[in-house]
């Protein structure tokens, strides 16, 4: 392809909008691009999750060691407008950069691979291996696609997986995140006047009373692991009441949980569930939990070949080592890393720290670059 060739695709990309939907709009995009080839070793598959809403896996090759790489499809709501110098959904190019919802995070990182892929079956290269692309929905809510790629299977054969997510330009090989709990507690009370709060149940209060504990609780988990650092615990949401004169009948809490492999998930669920089971044990109290957002711990060994491997790639095909970095954020590879084999999840892609934000961007040199490295990094990887 030629260099607009390769920038047209990433326009279109962006283009579709797929704010938390949407995504089966792109997969069909995605889909067509990979139609001239199917019947050469090449497959595709669309994986529905909910409608409108279909992952795409496109597989090339047939036997061999498995390297995926994986995208996501979804972006964020562009937000106000108004903050936006040009239509979030209509890309511009300005000073070599591409701005646009999902430009950064992470459109540039998935078309990138698209093209590298397309380019590889353009060439005809010959690889003695499988190269899986994983397109998925809903990350950005909660790596929907990914949990459901994973339950299904897709992930059971990769021998590595490359996540094209934004790690500042591909400078950064992103090996290990926290894992993360969205909890949500309601407190059932019983109404009365607040001038007689004796022939109420406050469902405040109690709330209030799990909360202490709660932090409390979490605090004592202060191992710190060696390269994500401690447990995090925020209690980020509540509301409860009906109006200032009276008890309050409900009440409910949300926190954010960010966990390490030392305390993985399911020691924080035993934590908050003993809580509640011990205070609804107590006169008055009406408490139950529910989760959302449930992400596994994934550690790693910032020493491991499939590092070493993009490190040495890097350097020869851009001229730098990317150093490898942790993160207290989710992304797809904590639901991929769940399957019955075990392989090493990276991400290092283009983008950099416009996630989200209005005047979203992305380097049109970092997406040029990360083509080449995609390809490279596959006869590498199988070499």
């Amino acid at each position: 392809m030629t260099k607009e060739e390769q920038l047209n695709v990433l326009k279109k990309i962006i283009s579709i909008q797929t704010v938390n939907q949407n995504e089966a709009e792109l997969a069909d995009y995605i889909a067509s691009l990979f139609a001239p080839y199917v019947g050469k070793n090449v497959n595709i598959e669309k994986v529905n999750y909910a409608p409108g809403r279909d992952n795409l896996v496109v597989t090339i090759g047939n036997g061999g060691k498995v390297l995926g790489y994986s995208g996501h499809m979804d972006v964020v709501d562009p937000g106000d407008l108004d903050a936006w110098d040009t239509d979030p959904f209509d890309p511009v190019v300005k000073d070599d950069k591409l701005y646009g919802r999902g430009a950064c995070d992470m459109k540039s990182g998935l078309a990138a691979v698209v093209v590298a892929l397309l380019e590889m079956l353009e060439k005809g290269d010959q690889l003695p291996g499988t190269i899986k692309l994983l397109a998925t929905v809903g990350e950005e809510t909660g790596n929907y696609g990914a949990a459901e790629l994973t339950k299904q299977g897709y992930a059971d054969d990769l021998d590595g997986l490359v996540i094209a997510e934004p790690c500042d330009d591909l400078h950064s090989i992103n090996y290990a995140c926290k894992g993360v709990i969205d909890y949500h507690v309601t407190s059932v009370g019983k109404a009365a006047h607040s001038s007689r709060p004796q022939k109420g149940i406050n469902a405040i209060d109690n709330l209030f009373e799990f909360a202490q504990q709660a932090k409390a609780k979490l605090a004592s988990f202060d191992h710190k692991d060696p390269v994500l650092g401690k447990l995090t615990h925020v209690i980020s949401l509540i509301q409860g009441g009906e109006q200032i004169n009276s008890v309050p009948s409900e009440a409910t809490l949300g926190g954010n949980i960010r966990t390490i492999p030392e305390y993985p998930n399911q020691v924080v669920y035993d934590t908050l569930e003993g809580i509640i089971d011990q205070l609804n044990q107590q006169p008055g109290f009406d408490l139950s939990i529910k989760y959302t957002f449930p992400e596994e711990p994934m550690g790693g060994d910032p020493a491991a070949p499939l590092i070493k491997l993009a490190q040495q790639v890097a350097k020869e095909e851009l001229g730098f080592t990317p150093q490898p970095v942790t993160s207290t954020g989710a992304n797809d590879g904590q639901e991929f890393t769940q399957s019955k084999k075990d392989f090493t999840s990276i991400i290092i892609g283009p983008g950099s720290d416009e996630s989200h934000m209005p005047n979203e961007y992305v380097d049109l040199p970092a997406y040029y670059n990360a083509i080449r490295f995609y390809q490279k990094f596959a006869h590498a990887f199988f070499n």
